[in-house]
C-alpha cells in the first residue's frame, strides 16, 4: 500500500511541493478507512482561521484495493494448514492477530503522516512584477489588486499542513480490515466452522463472482487510462491518477450504469476536475439527481455505460451459475430460481457498498494573490436505498439469465461430482461405460479354461459350494490364455 501510494504521488508530481514519505503515509491511512485533517496558515494571502481549512472526504481505492488483495491472500494462505477447516477459536485467533498487526501499522503511519508544506510567495506567478498582466489566466477577477501588494506577496510564505487523526483512523482501520477479511472468507473455498458452513456454501458462488467482475472492471479502467495516456501531454499524471483512483471511477460507473441516482453539486474552480459531461451537469442544476438519462442528454455515448454495467452483472450471473452445484434431478427452472435469489441477495448488499465507497466530498477554500474561491467544492453521493432495490432486481435478473446460459452449454456442476452423472461414479460405483462390454476385446472378461464359471451355489449350511476339484498334483499346469 505504501509503495502504491508513493508511486502514485510521484507520478502526480506531489514530491515537488513537499516530502513524499509523509504524504504517502497519509494516503495509505485514507485508503485504509482513516481520516486526515488538513489545515493551513495563509494569512498573508488574505485568509485566517476557519477560512483556511480544507475538508476532504475521499478514499483512494487504488491503495485500498492493493492492500485488500494482499491481506486476503496471506490470511487465506495461512488457513490452508487448518486441515478440513478451522474451528471458531482458531479462526478468531487468526483474525485477532491480523487486526492487531494492521492497527499497529496504522498507528505507525499516523505518527509519520503529518507534514507542513511551505509555499514561497516569491515563486508564485506574477509576484513582484508590479502589474496584473503578469498573472496567468484562470485566476479570476484581479481588478482589485494593487501593484504594491504584489511586492508584499513576493516576500510572503504560506504554510499548509496536514495530520492524521489517530483515533478515527484506528477505528476506521479496524472496520476496514474486518470487512476485507469477511469478504475474503465468503469468496474463498475455505470452509467455515459449524452452522456457518451451510450459509457459506449458499453465498460463496455469488460473492466470488461479484468480486471477480469488479476486479475485471478495475482492469478495464486501467486499460482506458493507459489508452488516454498515450496521446496526452502529461502521461505520468494520468498514470498516477489511475494508480490511486482507477477503482473509484470504475466502481462509481457500475451503479450509475445500473440507474442508481446520485445527488451532487460542483461549485467554484474544483468543478473543472470532473470528467465531461458530469461537470457540466453538476454545474447546471444540483436540485435534480444525476442519472444516466440526464447525462445521455448531454452525450449519447453515456448509454454505453449502461450496456457495460448490465453485461458486467450478466457475466457475474454466468460465473455464479458455473460455480453453483445443482442437486441431482433438479430442473432448469428450479436451478435458475435458486441462482436468481442468491445473486439478487448478494447484489442488494454489494451495490450500496460500492455507492458508499465511491462517495466524494471536497470543500476547499483558497485565496491566492487576492483571488478568493470560497465555497469551491464537489459533493457526490449515491442513494443507498435505491442501490439496494436496484441491486436486488438486477442481481435476480442476471442470476436467472446467467443460470439459463450456463445450463444450456452444460457448465453447471452436479452436487457430489463435477459433471452430469459423476455423482454415481466412485471407487465402488464405476461410471457408466461408453459402449457394451465385449469379451473379445477385453481380456479381463474372459474366463480361463478349467475355472468354474457357473453362478455360486449355496449349500444347506448357508455357505457356497466349492468348485469341483481340478487336476491332481502331478498333472502339468495349464498355461493361462494370456501366455498363449
Amino acid at each position: 500500500m505504501a509503495g502504491t501510494a508513493a508511486l502514485g504521488l510521484h507520478l502526480l508530481g506531489a514530491g515537488s511541493v513537499g516530502e513524499l514519505a509523509p504524504m504517502a503515509a497519509a494516503v495509505v491511512v485514507l485508503g485504509a478507512g482513516g481520516t486526515v485533517t488538513p489545515s493551513g496558515d495563509v494569512s498573508a494571502f488574505g485568509l485566517d482561521g476557519a477560512e483556511a481549512r480544507t475538508a476532504v472526504d475521499m478514499t483512494p481505492l487504488g491503495v485500498g484495493l492493493v492492500g485488500a488483495l494482499a491481506l486476503s491472500y496471506f490470511f487465506l494462505r495461512s488457513l490452508r494448514g487448518a486441515g478440513a477447516g478451522p474451528s471458531w477459536g482458531e479462526l478468531g485467533a487468526r483474525v485477532g492477530v491480523m487486526v492487531a498487526l494492521f492497527l499497529a501499522m496504522v498507528g505507525g503511519l499516523a505518527w509519520a503522516g503529518h507534514d507542513v508544506v511551505t509555499i514561497d510567495g516569491g515563486r508564485l506567478p506574477g509576484a513582484g512584477e508590479g502589474a496584473a498582466g503578469g498573472v496567468p489566466d484562470g485566476l479570476g477577477d484581479l481588478g482589485g489588486l494593487l501593484p504594491d501588494r504584489l511586492a508584499d506577496l513576493g516576500r510572503a510564505e504560506a504554510r499548509v499542513g496536514f495530520a492524521v487523526d489517530t483515533g478515527a483512523s484506528l477505528a476506521g482501520g479496524a472496520c476496514w480490515v474486518l470487512g476485507v477479511l469477511a469478504i475474503g472468507l465468503l469468496a474463498s473455498r475455505t470452509p467455515l466452522p459449524g452452522a456457518a458452513a451451510r450459509f457459506h456454501g449458499m453465498v460463496r458462488p455469488a460473492v466470488s463472482a461479484l468480486v471477480a467482475v469488479l476486479l475485471v472492471a478495475v482492469l478495464a479502467g486501467c486499460a482506458a487510462a493507459a489508452y488516454a495516456a498515450v496521446g496526452d501531454a502529461h502521461p505520468k499524471r494520468i498514470a498516477g491518477a489511475a494508480l490511486l483512483g482507477a477503482p473509484n471511477g470504475a466502481w462509481l460507473g457500475v451503479p450509475l450504469g445500473l440507474f442508481v441516482p446520485w445527488d451532487g453539486e460542483a461549485t467554484g474552480e474544483l468543478s473543472g476536475v470532473l470528467p465531461d459531461p458530469l461537470d457540466e451537469l453538476l454545474r447546471g442544476s444540483a436540485e435534480q439527481p444525476v442519472t444516466v438519462g440526464r447525462l445521455a442528454e448531454l452525450d449519447g455515448r453515456i448509454w454505453l455505460l449502461a450496456l457495460a454495467s448490465g453485461m458486467t452483472l450478466l457475466y457475474a450471473g454466468v460465473l455464479a451459475a458455473a460455480r453453483t452445484p445443482r442437486a441431482p434431478g433438479m430442473s432448469a427452472a428450479g436451478f435458475a430460481g435458486r441462482c436468481a435469489v442468491r445473486l439478487g441477495g448478494v447484489s442488494a448488499v454489494a451495490l450500496p457498498l460500492l455507492v458508499w465507497l465511491t462517495e466524494v466530498s471536497v470543500d476547499a477554500s483558497l485565496s491566492v494573490l487576492g483571488f478568493d474561491a470560497f465555497g469551491a467544492g464537489i459533493e457526490l453521493h449515491g442513494r443507498a436505498g435505491a442501490a439496494a432495490g436496484l441491486g436486488a432486481a438486477w442481481g435476480a435478473g442476471a442470476g436467472a439469465v446467467g443460470a439459463a446460459l450456463a445450463w444450456a452449454v452444460g457448465a453447471v456442476p452436479v452436487a457430489g461430482g463435477g459433471y452430469p452423472g459423476a455423482d454415481l461414479a466412485g471407487p465402488y460405483r464405476p461410471s457408466l461405460p461408453y459402449r457394451a462390454s465385449n469379451p473379445d476385446t477385453n481380456p479381463y472378461l474372459r474366463i480361463p479354461e478349467g475355472m468354474h464359471g457357473a453362478p455360486t451355489v449355496m449349500g444347506r449350511t448357508g455357505r457356497p459350494v466349492p468348485p469341483p476339484p481340478g487336476p491332481g498334483p502331478g498333472a502339468p499346469p495349464e498355461e493361462s490364455p494370456g501366455r498363449r
